[in-house]
């Protein structure tokens, strides 16, 4: 089952990246109970279309476990992940992904498409809404003051 101890992790990643100026969204990845690797958005930057905090953990998670295969592995994420994201998820073929916010716009995990149910080789059990709220607000107000509302 989800912890929410990850999920605030998660949280405190995504608060650093809006500081940094980028959006707020940060990722844990959890195998056996410990964190094994972090990211949090870096497009803005480092520049790059690939710096979702997915992706970063993901690629520093390979690195820690020495495989692209992250089987036993547990994802959690602050923003509902993105098709590319997703993809990622399936192709490292993460056991888990636990999720706060839902995105209406971009999500592939039910808020647009639900890629974790089509006919792919690898399925990940998919818990969303654990901080909801939380996660919600952040990128809310991130967002609210880029427009300087």
């Amino acid at each position: 089952m989800p912890e929410e101890k990850y999920m605030r992790r998660a949280l405190e990643l995504a608060t650093e990246a809006g500081e940094a100026g980028e959006a707020p969204v940060g990722c844990v990845i959890v195998k056996d109970g410990k964190i094994v690797a972090e990211g949090e958005n870096r497009r803005e930057r480092d520049g790059n279309a690939l710096g979702h905090a997915e992706l970063i953990a993901i690629d520093a998670a390979c690195r820690v476990l020495g495989s692209w295969r992250l089987s036993g592995c547990e994802m959690y994420v602050t923003l509902e992940p993105c098709p590319m994201c997703a993809g990622a998820i399936i192709n490292a073929r993460i056991d888990t992904l636990v999720f706060g916010a839902r995105d209406g716009k971009g999500g592939a995990a039910g808020g647009v498409i639900d890629l974790f149910y089509e006919r792919f080789n690898h399925r990940p059990k998919v818990y969303p809404g654990l901080l909801e709220g939380e996660c919600a607000a952040l990128l809310r107000d991130f967002f609210r003051g880029l427009r300087g509302e």
